[in-house]
């Protein structure tokens, strides 16, 4: 007489549950890193405009493979190299009496460096290997170097900070016409202290 067993059958009736608890650990566990960045303002696309840059107006860093820092040629350190960008910034190099005289630059107004801060162009360049952490701390500093001058500009005629008015803009509780003037007051400090960074291409070597 044959046996007539059933065949076994795998309970199956959790699975789901399993695979619910599975994907909520792993919704909870997991994290997201937030993509980073420089926030920049590419400047508009046109190509036939020629502009002439002085030598002396540009002050030019760069960073090499072994993430050493150059500036105007000599190995400096990120912690200095703000008061060198500061200096050649805020150097007011053109003659008193010239129509770009900086009445209000402090530098000391060296013939062989930067004529105004207008015409002051800060350009970093990397080379293929240099590192993003070396890159980031030198725009950190050329900003910061920025951000120095326009405070003690906008303490001189506003008697606040250039940080503060930029802040106090952006705060949804102030009224339309605080801002209006805020918005004056950042342009007028930007005017003075014109922040302009160039970027050339990547070197290879």
């Amino acid at each position: 007489m044959k046996n007539h067993r059933s065949p076994q059958e795998v309970n199956a009736g959790s699975m789901a549950d399993i695979a619910f608890l599975l994907l909520i650990f792993f919704l909870v566990t997991t994290s997201i890193e937030n993509d980073t960045g420089l926030n920049r303002s590419l400047p508009p696309d046109v190509s036939d405009n020629i502009v002439d840059i002085k030598e002396k107006n540009l002050f030019e860093i760069s960073i090499n493979n072994a993430d050493k820092i150059m500036a105007e040629d000599d190995i400096v350190d990120s912690k200095n190299l703000r008061d060198k960008v500061i200096a050649f910034i805020d150097n007011g190099g053109i003659s008193n009496g010239n129509e770009a005289f900086c009445a209000h630059c402090k530098g000391n107004r060296l013939a062989n460096s930067s004529e105004n801060p207008d015409k002051a162009i800060i350009s970093i360049k990397t080379q293929r290997n240099s590192s993003y952490p070396v890159y980031v701390s030198v725009q950190n500093e050329v900003i910061g170097a920025y951000n120095f001058l326009r405070n003690r500009e906008s303490l001189r005629l506003f008697n606040t900070t250039y940080e503060t008015i930029y802040s106090d803009y952006y705060n949804d509780e102030i009224s339309e016409d605080q801002k209006k003037i805020l918005k004056e007051r950042l342009e007028v400090i930007r005017a003075l202290y014109p922040q302009k960074i160039l970027e050339p291409e990547t070197v290879n070597n």
